[in-house]
Formats: C-alpha cells, sequence, structure tokens
C-alpha cells in the first residue's frame, strides 16, 4: 500500500510539474480571428453548433465542390486548390466544429453526426441542392458518411488520404504524428487543455507532409495558434475522446457515385493499404495516387494534384444536370 501511495503521490507530482513547465494560455479568439480570416471569410449562425467559418469561392455558376479539412487542420489546407481551380468551379471550404474560425461549438459535440448537420446547414444556406464533395484525413471520412446518408445529394465523392470504417483499422497500423497517438491516452487529454502544443505541432506536421519544404514556421504558427484559439484545446480533448459511432452502416458498395481516390503514398499517418480497401470497396472508383507525397498532398503539390481533381471534375461537370437551387422552406 506505501508502495502505491507513493507511486500516486509521483504521479500527481510530476503532472504538477508538467503543468507549470509546459502551461500555456488560450489566444483571444478575435485575435486569431483577425489574423487568419480573409476577405472571403463569411460566418453563419447554426444554433447549437456555433458560429461556423466557411468560404465560397470560384465559379458561382459551375459544378459545387465542397471540401472539408482532416482533424487538427481548417479550411486553409484548401487554399492552394483554390488558387489553382477557382476560375473553374465553386468550391466551398468549412472550419468544422472545434477547429479553424469555427472551433468550440455550443452543443460541444463533435460527432460525425455534428459535423454533417453543418455540411447541411451550409449547403441549405448557400441554397445547393447537389454537389461533390470531398475531403482528406478524417475530412474524408466525413465525406463518404455523408454520401452514405444523403445519396441525393452527391454528385461525386474525393476522397484524400481518407479515414476509413473501424472495422479496417489494426493494432499495428503505425503512426507517427505522436499528438494523435497522445491524445487517445485518457492521462495525456487530462494535460492537452493547458501545455503548449507547439513541439507536438511541429513534429506533427513534418511527420504528415513527408518532411516537405511547404512546413514553414508560417505554417506552424498557424495550426498552433488555431489550437490556442479559445476553447479549441478543450473541444480537441473532447473530439478525441469521443467513441463515436452515429453511422454503423459501413458498406461501402452503397456509394454509386463517381468516387475519386487520392493518395500520397508515403502516408505517415494512414496507412497506403487504407486507398486499396477503398478501391476494392467502391464500385465507381478511379484513382491518383502519388510515390512522393504524404498525408495532405493538395498542399505538398498542389499543382499535380489540382490537375488530376480537374480532369475528374470536368467529366462530371460534362454530365451534370441543370443544377437546381433549394429553395426557401425547404431541406
Amino acid at each position: 500500500m506505501k508502495i502505491l501511495k507513493i507511486l500516486a503521490l509521483t504521479l500527481i507530482v510530476l503532472t504538477v510539474l508538467a503543468i507549470i513547465l509546459f502551461y500555456e494560455g488560450d489566444i483571444p479568439k478575435d485575435v486569431v480571428d483577425a489574423r487568419y480570416s480573409s476577405p472571403n471569410s463569411q460566418f453563419l449562425e447554426l444554433d447549437e453548433l456555433g458560429r461556423i467559418h466557411y468560404r465560397d469561392e470560384g465559379h458561382r455558376r459551375s459544378l459545387p465542390v465542397l471540401l472539408l479539412h482532416g482533424s487538427g487542420a481548417s479550411l486553409h489546407t484548401f487554399e492552394p486548390w483554390v488558387s489553382e481551380l477557382e476560375d473553374s468551379y465553386r468550391l466551398i471550404t468549412i472550419d468544422l466544429p472545434g477547429h479553424g474560425l469555427t472551433g468550440e461549438i455550443p452543443s460541444e459535440d463533435y460527432s460525425y453526426s455534428t459535423m454533417m448537420q453543418v455540411i447541411d446547414g451550409i449547403a441549405d444556406h448557400l441554397r445547393i441542392q447537389e454537389f461533390v464533395i470531398g475531403g482528406n484525413s478524417m475530412g474524408g471520412g466525413i465525406a463518404w458518411r455523408y454520401t452514405l446518408k444523403n445519396p441525393d445529394r452527391i454528385m461525386g465523392l474525393v476522397l484524400i488520404n481518407a479515414s476509413g470504417p473501424r472495422l479496417w483499422r489494426r493494432e499495428d497500423d503505425s503512426n507517427s504524428v505522436w499528438g494523435f497517438d497522445l491524445l487517445k491516452q485518457p492521462w495525456f487529454r487530462a494535460l492537452a487543455e493547458k501545455m503548449d502544443p507547439y513541439y507536438l505541432v511541429a513534429q506533427g506536421l513534418r511527420s504528415a507532409y513527408n518532411h516537405s519544404a511547404v512546413v514553414d514556421e508560417a505554417l506552424i504558427m498557424r495550426y498552433n495558434d488555431m489550437l490556442l484559439r479559445q476553447g479549441t484545446r478543450r473541444a480537441t480533448v473532447s473530439r478525441f475522446g469521443l467513441q463515436d459511432k452515429a453511422t454503423q452502416d459501413t458498406d461501402l458498395a452503397q456509394i454509386t457515385v463517381p468516387t475519386l481516390i487520392m493518395w500520397g503514398k508515403e502516408d505517415a499517418v494512414i496507412p497506403f493499404a487504407f486507398a486499396t480497401e477503398f478501391e476494392n470497396a467502391l464500385p465507381e472508383a478511379e484513382t491518383a495516387y502519388y510515390d512522393r507525397l504524404g498525408h495532405i498532398p493538395m498542399e505538398e503539390d498542389p499543382m499535380t494534384t489540382s490537375k488530376d481533381l480537374d480532369e475528374f471534375l470536368a467529366g462530371l461537370r460534362a454530365n451534370q444536370r441543370e443544377l437546381k437551387p433549394i429553395e426557401a422552406g425547404e431541406r
């Protein structure tokens, strides 16, 4: 019993010391918002879903493409694609709850169900009845789940190093992004709300981007500042502690829309084997794989990846029906 008490006391002392040594306070929301918003930033109030930051850019009368970022990221991750494709397509990007300039939301619910409600809210607000949906990492997981639930709204699906169904995961799947692994541990989540995330952010980005030159101090500070935005660390801890079971149906064969699977083969976050799983599961899939790219291919090589996406979208646009806006009062 004495040994257990000593161990418990030691753990408490170490925890207190860690908080003192690595403590970092929040950055006020308005400071971060002023730093990272743009003239194209818009904000939509969705009651308990909070104030959602989004951008609606590009060719307004062309094919609408809604893009979802990954865990810990923000809509800024798609800026390179917007620059390359804005003359040809309508590009809608969203800061999902718990991320970017949306941050913490009143409901404190960061489940897949909430994320899909936000997609509906944005699409309805913009009166877009049908659209292409795409996502990177977590955003890809949300995209295919949304497609399963709303097949009538989706014209095409783009999966960029996307997360897959839980049944695909294996205990030996490696992940060299330390922050993600640590956030899965309850003892670390107890510290994460107050600690300085800078070094974990820097390590995680270098690994995720396959040590690309894209990862400079400005990129690191953007991720760091977004995470330090008031309430976001608390939202992140809550999100990683969530065992989401919002979508039980994982029969991807039900997704019959044209699908583009894009994957950097040097992915340190989600194994390339997942790309093959998606390819085998989705009946209308085509692929674009990249030998030297990592988990964020649209930023690591925007010119090559946007060209592949453009080719896919051009095929959809050639076959698209006349787009009908959602009338007032309709879903």
